[in-house]
């Protein structure tokens, strides 16, 4: 390269860094202007830190729809909140990935314990850790049941400001409009807005039926449903009192014993879930803490009986969990969107053979069976069809049967893992042996283990073949025969329970047995929540009265419109409401009746009556007039009855919640130490008086 060329490169260098510094001096000039100061002060006023959790959630919501485990829980959250959140996509999927993430931080430490105790025993492992996906799901449904019942507090402050605006406006829409400004309370902001544009609409009572199917609770439904009538018809003043503020101040009072209800059942049940799954917890410590002081139970804790209490506790847990979730249902709303979605039960059904196959099991159409079924899936409030019950049923069956199978296989191993494991020595009913004897005892273990191997198999073999082979050896070649005989005895014994432990017969019997205990366990369950059900039927009944209550008064209301609010916010009634409005044009009265015939709660009767009377004889407001005047005493029986019925459920719930915790400490440890140690001391008894 000539020296003309590096001149010329140089020269253009720095020209080049000439431009850079000069533009540098200009732009700094510029950034120093008054106009770019105030920009950077107001940019800096509203610039996101560095680090900001909203946006960390966003991107772990994301990550979690990817995984195929987490996007299932995601998605079921997901349906519940944005029903709360109205057209905020972002607030929805920032709880959504709150609760999850909250959940996971709770979960994986507890696997990670759970696997570091249970490490050596990988059948105990494997069912715990499959009890915690039910645990998951608990977790997940109590994080969004505390989102419903903080908008059911935040209604009560909305009904409330609500008051003083109407008074101001005396026009519902721009009380609820003005009302709905507020900041503070977010979810109730967003439902009182749609709310307003429900009103405001051309067809409100199209847009009211939507706001039906996918309002969060039925009192949001009440207040939309009063608001729209009186927009629609006008208020009046009944006892010098607006009409409309009345009926406010009944949902008021319903929600406020909803919340009461809620909360004393949330503190009832708050600690029976954590002391039904202790036992989980528990199984491995307090083998330790036996194994530790009472030796002579190793033959029960190590062995196959110890694992087969082991399976009985967890199994035992895991029903009473599932109960307690059941029992312990809190009235927290539940948007049931299974008919809209495609469960895993629907797909396999449309498979042909399968499908051929479910169907032999399925009562034909018509049959009595058939008929009690359907009755019972009404009654529990499942939205599941029968056929994907009976998919249900019969997975399990195979399931359970196979299952218990493979526990069966795994007990027997257990059991000759144990003989080939443990010491072969003389317990006495004091301490553990030191290091010296267990060194000892564990060579005669791993010399029997050779001549177990030898004869593994073989069900004739006698005590003299071992012997035999004994004396052949190089382990037993200079022992005297007592040393022998007493070995050959050890051995026989121990190759006895090893040629046993093989999957019998009766053991496919009881796993049948445990098949069918499987395939009738979905309706068990469908008739324990039929049960549960019924204990809510009174307050059911009452919500009727503040509906009625509420609807008396206002113009242009007949009996059919009470029917069609009562069907709208029905749930354990709901079926004989929805016949009863259907053959309500062939003849009101005639309806009426049959719905009476068909229902046996007293007090859902006495409406029916009164709106009999209302049909023909006296106005509405006349056939449920002692509603009115017996306030007062209805409103204490509502609390009475709540009371009366978190009573019940905490009673039921106490005994679910404490038969694992029993039944770990009686079966687990009481029974095998008293039973082992008098064993034991039998036997020793027996020795000295042999010697």
């Amino acid at each position: 390269m000539s020296n003309e060329t590096i001149f010329i490169m140089m020269g253009v260098v720095l020209a080049i860094f000439a431009i850079v510094i000069i533009a540098y001096f200009a732009l700094r000039k510029r950034m120093q202007s008054s106009d770019v100061v105030r920009i950077e002060k107001l940019r800096k006023g509203t610039q996101e830190k560095s680090f900001s959790s909203e946006v960390m959630y966003q991107k772990l919501y994301v990550r979690y729809l990817k995984l195929p485990f987490l996007r299932r829980y995601l998605l079921k959250i997901r349906r519940r909140l944005e029903i709360i959140n109205i057209d905020d996509e972002f607030l929805t999927r920032l709880q959504t990935s709150k609760i999850i993430t909250r959940a996971l931080l709770i979960i994986i430490p507890v696997t990670l314990i759970v696997i570091l105790m249970t490490k050596s025993n990988p059948l105990i492992m494997i069912i715990i850790l499959i009890f915690e996906l039910f645990i998951i799901d608990s977790l997940v449904d109590g994080m969004v049941d505390k989102l419903d019942n903080n908008l059911l507090t935040q209604q009560v402050d909305f009904f409330a400001a609500m008051r003083h605006s109407y008074h101001e406006t005396n026009m519902v829409g721009e009380a609820i409009y003005q009302t709905a400004q507020d900041d503070e309370h977010v979810e109730i902001s967003r439902q009182a807005e749609r709310i307003y544009n429900i009103l405001n609409s051309e067809d409100p009572e199209t847009e009211l039926e939507k706001y039906y199917d996918i309002a969060p609770n039925n009192y949001l439904k009440e207040f939309a449903g009063i608001s729209y009538l009186t927009q629609e018809f006008g208020d009046r003043k009944v006892d010098g009192t607006s009409l409309y503020l009345k009926n406010l101040d009944n949902i008021t009072q319903e929600m406020q014993l909803e919340i009461l209800k809620r909360d004393k059942l949330n503190y009832t049940f708050q600690s029976l879930s954590i002391i039904s799954i202790i036992p989980m917890v528990m199984l491995e410590p307090l083998k330790s803490w036996a194994l530790s002081n009472f030796s002579f139970t190793k033959s029960f804790y190590n062995g196959k009986l110890g694992m087969i209490v082991q399976i009985l506790v967890l199994l035992v847990t895991f029903i009473c969990y599932i109960l307690i979730r059941k029992l312990k249902d809190n009235g927290a709303v539940n948007i049931k969107l299974e008919n809209n979605q495609n469960p895993w039960q629907a797909k396999l059904y449309r498979i042909k053979p399968v499908k051929k196959f479910v169907d032999l099991f399925i009562p034909k159409d018509g049959t009595k069976e058939r008929r009690k079924i359907r009755e019972a899936l009404k009654a529990a409030a499942s939205k599941q069809k029968i056929e994907w019950l009976y998919i249900n049923r019969l997975v399990l069956t195979v399931v359970v049967f196979f299952a218990s199978i493979v526990i069966f296989i795994m007990l027997h191993n257990v059991q000759i893992n144990y003989i080939y494991t443990e010491p072969t020595t003389e317990y006495d009913l004091i301490g553990e042996m030191n290091d010296r004897d267990y060194k000892n005892a564990m060579q005669v273990t791993e010399t029997h283990n050779y001549f177990l191997d030898m004869f593994r198999g073989h069900l004739d073999t006698t005590q003299e073949d071992i012997e035999r082979a004994m004396r052949r050896s190089t382990y037993y070649r200079d022992a005297d025969d007592e040393t022998i005989t007493s070995n050959a005895t050890q051995i026989l014994d121990k190759l006895q329970t090893v040629n046993s432990e093989y999957l019998k017969w009766f053991e496919i019997l009881i796993a049948m047995v445990f098949a069918i205990i499987g395939y009738a366990a979905p309706i068990l369950m469908l008739k324990f929540q039929v049960i549960i059900r019924k204990m809510s039927m009174e307050d059911e009944v009452m919500q009727f009265q503040t509906i009625i209550l509420m609807l008396m008064r206002l113009e242009r209301v007949d009996v059919e419109m009470i029917l069609e609010w009562m069907e709208r916010y029905a749930d354990i009634f709901k079926e004989p409401i929805s016949r009863c409005l259907n053959d309500y044009e062939s003849g009101s009265w005639e309806a009426l009746e049959n719905m009476k015939e068909e229902i046996s709660f007293q007090p859902l009767i006495r409406i029916v009556e009164s709106l009999q009377t209302a049909v023909e004889k006296v106005p509405i407001k006349e056939a449920f007039d002692e509603l009115d005047s017996d306030r007062e005493y209805y409103q204490d029986k509502r609390k009475e009855a709540n009371d009366r019925l978190i009573s019940k459920k905490g009673m039921i719930g106490r005994a679910i919640g404490f038969t694992p915790l029993i039944g770990i400490f009686v079966g687990y440890l009481v029974v095998p130490l008293v039973v082992i140690g008098l064993t034991s001391m039998t036997s020793s008894f027996a020795t000295i008086q042999a010697m």
